[in-house]
């Protein structure tokens, strides 16, 4: 997955607060990478409403 790239959010690991909930399903940009607590790689996505926050890869599917 590349930055700039559409992703929509497929499946949420785990227990996550109610405005990401709403993310699931949505059509966002890849603006980055973050590393995460387990030295895995988390992708930054940023949805049309500006709100922005990070997910595994296998929770997001590429779009065209």
């Amino acid at each position: 997955m590349e930055i700039g790239q559409k992703v929509k959010v497929v499946r949420l690991r785990d227990r996550v607060s109610a405005p990401i909930v709403k993310r699931l399903g949505q059509v966002g940009i890849i603006q980055g990478y973050k590393m995460t607590d387990s030295s895995g790689v988390g992708i930054v996505v940023k949805f049309e409403d500006n709100f922005a926050t990070w997910f595994f890869e296998d929770e997001l599917k590429a779009q065209q």
